[in-house]
């Protein structure tokens, strides 16, 4: 079985990559797994805990093989305005839900919830089904380095810097 031990991030145009792993949201958020490549090859994925998966990600095994990250279709709710107040509002009462976000011009997608999906109507937002590639924001932190990790203990309050 193919062992896919490294990740690179999004690849150019330039790049070759071997095979293809179509993966959800929920799965691109785990660091050890076990897959189908495209071409109907198994391989296992691990990466060090934690590790996250992106569309356009890059997988590297030992022996070379490249494989791409696609971010598979799926059942997702997307919430739509062109008033900038409201949707300022639904992403603020969604993001402090803490739930995964993927946001446009005018438009906010989530994984599919009933009971969001009320909440955002009742702030004045269509709300629509729909089967797409779910990216979500990667978070502020995403790339920096602050010589310690994020963390969401609330244990430590305003103490710690974190504020809700």
């Amino acid at each position: 079985m193919l062992e896919l031990i490294a990740k690179a991030g999004a690849e150019s145009v330039d790049d070759v990559v071997d095979d293809t792993v179509v993966l959800p949201y929920a799965l691109r958020q785990k660091s050890r797994q076990r897959v189908q490549l495209a071409s109907g090859r198994e391989a296992a994925i691990l990466l060090a805990p934690g590790s996250h998966l992106h569309d356009g990600d890059r997988l590297h095994a030992a022996d070379g093989t490249a494989v791409r990250v696609t971010a598979a279709t799926e059942a997702v709710s997307t919430a739509r305005t062109d008033e900038p107040l409201r949707f300022a509002r639904a992403c603020y009462h969604l993001g402090n839900r803490h739930v995964p976000l993927q946001i446009g011009a005018g438009w906010v997608r989530y994984q599919p919830d009933h009971v969001l999906d009320d909440m955002v109507r009742g702030l004045g937002l269509t709300v629509a089904p729909e089967t797409v590639a779910f990216e979500p924001e990667r978070g502020a932190y995403h790339g920096q380095s602050h010589g310690r990790a994020h963390s969401h203990s609330h244990a430590h309050g305003v103490a710690d810097g974190h504020h809700h």
